[in-house]
């Protein structure tokens, strides 16, 4: 099983980004896909979800900002990211999740900065 980040950089604040997480090894249409990020300092924290019947789920810090999607046919989720700010720098991770079968991507590093 591979999850594989890509799109991450540095951007200056109201700035946007879009993440890209490619799955390979699993049936991605049968797994809850989330986004989690990590500042330093700070634990790991949820920050999108879509789960595999259409449900999707924000932490409150990024609703309205930011936007999680995917394409099952291409085996990718993404999270796009607008207006972004400075305490959005993280690293931010994909994970997938089914049935207790949970597995991380390597993780893409955002820097919001001016």
């Amino acid at each position: 099983v591979q999850l594989v980040e890509s799109g991450g950089g540095l951007v200056q604040p109201g700035g946007s980004l879009r993440l890209s997480c490619a799955a390979s090894g699993i049936i991605f249409r049968m797994y809850t896909m989330r986004w989690f990020r990590q500042a330093p300092g700070k634990q790991r924290a949820l920050v999108a979800a879509y789960n595999s019947e259409g449900r999707i789920d924000y932490a409150d810090s990024v609703k309205g900002r930011f936007t999680i999607s995917r394409d099952n046919a291409k085996n990718t989720v993404y999270l796009q990211m607008n207006s972004l700010k400075p305490e959005d720098t993280a690293v931010y991770y994909c994970n997938a999740d089914m049935s207790g079968m949970n597995y991380w991507g390597q993780g893409t590093q955002v820097t919001v900065s001016s």
